[in-house]
């Protein structure tokens, strides 16, 4: 399996959409060189008013650009870093991987996922209506969280659009990605 890098965004401040880069630096450990969310604690500040002790599972938030797709269908437009991710893919069903799963993103750098990304109300502050078309229930009825997944930096390295992405599963029994 493999997939390609279509956008990467960051941001140094707390806001919602980030702009596209020319390209972004991943630090091992820390997560995007730059961004807001990088460190070795927790930086989102919903979990940082909670416990600013814990462990950033959180460094880099990768969103599968079919989502934009699946969206548009709906009527909502919605362009890479928009919705706050670091990592815009096409090609791999991020929402499908192991919890573990180390993905090689470009030629050095290494994120493994740590889980999914819980979709906030600022979705809906954004476009209105649009939180509907990122949560929705599987074919059992649970629900599904569609607004990317979060990992952590493993080994770092510079990730460009048109990067390669490789994918190496975890050693069985396979866990599936919950909310981090």
């Amino acid at each position: 399996m493999s997939g390609t890098v279509s956008a990467v965004s960051s941001s140094g401040t707390y806001s919602f959409t980030k702009p596209n880069r020319e390209s972004i630096r991943l630090l091992a450990g820390l997560g995007v060189e730059g961004d807001v969310h990088a460190g070795v604690t927790v930086k989102h500040r919903f979990r940082m008013k909670r416990d600013a002790s814990q462990p950033n599972l959180r460094q880099v938030h990768l969103i599968h650009e079919e989502l934009f797709e699946e969206v548009r269908g709906a009527g909502f437009e919605v362009a890479a870093g928009e919705l706050g991710e670091n990592v815009t893919t096409r090609g791999i069903d991020l929402l499908g991987l192991p919890v573990g799963t180390r993905l090689r993103l470009g030629d050095e750098a290494v994120v493994e996922v740590t889980g999914l990304r819980n979709p906030c109300a600022q979705i809906d502050t954004f476009r209105q209506g649009l939180m509907k078309q990122v949560v929705g229930r599987d074919a059992d009825g649970s629900v599904r969280f569609k607004s990317g997944i979060m990992g952590v930096v493993l080994a770092g390295g510079v990730v460009r659009p048109g990067d390669g992405i490789g994918i190496v599963l975890p050693e069985g029994p396979h866990r599936p990605l919950e909310i981090v």
